[in-house]
């Protein structure tokens, strides 16, 4: 299965609130970044903090964020590893 997104692809992550864990953090929901490289294939791990043994199998990606994009201010930028359900296309 090919990546969805490539190195130097503009996303914005899902803005969601779950009941439950999450690898995506709140000051990160919503916020646009650009993906650095993909890092191979994990178990979706909002599924696996539940103990649930059917977790998705997905691509994580290098995302890198500008300070300013996060906190309104700064001017270095933060690198998440993040999911590919917590991205989408910017523009989306």
């Amino acid at each position: 299965m090919p990546d969805r997104f490539v190195a130097g692809a503009e996303v914005r992550t899902v803005h969601h609130d779950p009941p439950h864990h999450t690898r995506l953090p709140r000051y990160a929901r919503g916020k646009r970044g650009v993906v650095i490289e993909p890092e191979g294939r994990h178990p979706l791990a909002d599924v696996s903090a539940q103990g649930r043994g059917d977790a998705p199998v997905e691509q994580v990606y290098a995302v890198r964020f500008a300070a300013r994009e996060l906190w309104g201010e700064g001017e270095h930028g933060v690198v998440l590893d993040l999911w590919e359900s917590y991205l989408e296309p910017e523009g989306n």
